[in-house]
């Protein structure tokens, strides 16, 4: 069992950190080894956040290693039946997820929920970006608009899973522009790097997602950011918010990390007190500036109102829009 004192303990005793194949739910008497499970596949954001989290872990002398497993599809909903049920009672490990996941459990009615696994704490926000292949003939969202206007069928929009946050995003356009949700034509994916694939291959003409898994490929020039869903300009990046574009649309996409369920309250403290302090660490405050995070930290019982909260925000959207 991890606890206070032996996280404390692990903090000033740390190894070389070796890969396991399996780790047992205690952790190792000296800095602990971690399992990161990912319910999407390689190259989106809950990807690139388990990622950094292993990495600022390792670099604060928090953990001596970990395995990252990734088991993508449907916005989390397939991963995440296998993490409440092999993974129970596991409290060295931690799912990455967030907004996504709670839109494609009521997008999908999955028979699983977050309610059966154990909040440690919501880490990041992240505005959601507009973008199109460099040579599209949409130059500016208003562009984008009318196309999407003039028939909607015609202006297939890349995204994740079908009831997550680019899903929602694309609605509240199109709700807000006076089109039907119904008549979009939305190409869900089960990982960002697939949709960043499909944008490339001008296999469709837009794509929404997270500013930091379009970045460097807009910084390239490969892609055209036309619009961003934060509350204002952001500094660095060249793109009106979409209220500036005449779409009167906001949007922040959360991510966090959750325990399996069945663990014991000694190793759900320990695993909190591990989050937070990597959390309020200059090295996790470097790479959310250069992802463009938002450091949102909420933990343990606060976490877990503010998750039924936003899921029954998601859910009134998703019905508004008739994605329930």
């Amino acid at each position: 069992m991890l606890n206070r004192r032996r996280f404390l303990m692990s903090t000033a005793a740390v190894g070389a950190g070796l890969m396991t194949s399996h780790l047992s739910p205690a952790f190792a008497e000296g800095a602990p080894q971690i399992q990161l499970f990912v319910p999407a596949a390689p190259g989106g954001g809950w990807d690139q956040t388990a990622r950094t989290i292993d990495q600022v872990l390792r670099s604060e002398k928090l953990i001596s290693g970990s395995q990252i497993t990734n088991v993508g599809g449907a916005g989390g909903t397939v991963g995440l039946p296998q993490f409440i049920s092999q993974w129970t009672g596991k409290g060295n490990s931690l799912m990455v997820a967030g907004m996504v996941m709670v839109g494609a459990i009521i997008a999908n009615k999955a028979a699983n929920n977050l309610t059966q696994v154990t909040p440690i704490a919501r880490l990041t926000g992240e505005f959601e970006a507009l973008v199109v292949p460099a040579e599209s003939p949409f130059k500016t969202a208003a562009d984008f608009v009318a196309a999407l206007k003039a028939d909607p069928t015609k202006v297939p929009v890349a995204g994740g899973s079908a009831g997550g946050s680019d899903h929602i995003l694309f609605g509240l356009i199109a709700k807000t522009v006076g089109v039907p949700a119904t008549n979009l034509s939305y190409v869900p994916f089960a990982g960002g790097g697939e949709a960043l694939s499909a944008l490339l291959g001008n296999q469709v003409a837009a794509g929404i997602s997270g500013f930091g898994e379009f970045s460097e490929q807009v910084k390239a020039g490969a892609l055209r950011l036309l619009a961003i869903s934060a509350d204002k300009r952001q500094d660095g990046i060249d793109a009106p918010t979409l209220k500036e574009a005449g779409i009167d649309v906001e949007l922040f996409n959360w991510r966090g990390v959750f325990a399996p369920p069945g663990i014991s309250d000694a190793d759900k403290a320990a695993m909190v007190t591990m989050i937070e302090t990597m959390a309020k660490s200059d090295a996790w405050a470097t790479e959310c500036k250069n992802r463009n995070w938002t450091p949102i930290l909420l933990t343990g019982d606060d976490y877990a109102k503010f998750l039924t909260e936003d899921t029954a925000r998601i859910t009134a959207i998703l019905k508004d829009l008739g994605l329930a």
